[in-house]
């Protein structure tokens, strides 16, 4: 696959994110936090479940090889939504994104510099910590 192409596939990622923070926050300010994550991830196991069908399965039949915390990676969607429900009415959209882009960031940094979950380890050099204080900088001005 192109480079362009994946960078592009990101940025969609990146996007849907910004639209399921403020539709999120908004359904669970209406419904309930829970009740709300239980909507979003109901609708996201559908369409899974279609896509998966198409694909013929994929290798659905192996799941019960996967390590045990990969078996629970949902919790971390649940979380998600919890935080977007108590952060989204009292910070609102841009600073609820703006957090939740920071964390994932220095996630990012943290797995690649201890090579968790198996990916390669690539350590934090001075680059990387000047793109960290960047990003904090950036994200506050941003919310400022």
């Amino acid at each position: 696959m192109a480079y362009w192409l994946v960078i592009l596939i990101g940025l969609v990622g990146g996007v849907s994110v910004g639209m399921q923070t403020p539709i999120g926050g908004a359904m669970g300010q209406r419904v309930g936090g829970i009740a709300s994550s239980f909507i979003i991830h109901f609708s996201g196991m559908v369409l899974s479940g279609v896509y998966l069908f198409m694909r013929g399965g994929e290798k659905i039949r192996d799941w019960h090889t996967l390590p045990w915390y990969m078996l629970g990676a949902g919790i971390f969607g649940v979380i998600l939504y919890q935080t977007i429900n108590v952060t989204l009415p009292r910070l609102g959209g841009t600073m609820t994104t703006a957090l939740i882009i920071v964390g994932q960031l220095l996630m990012g940094v943290a797995v690649d510099h201890f090579g968790l979950f198996g990916v390669a380890v690539r350590p934090i050099d001075l680059p990387r910590a000047i793109g960290v204080i960047i990003l904090f900088v950036g994200s506050y001005l941003i919310v400022k």
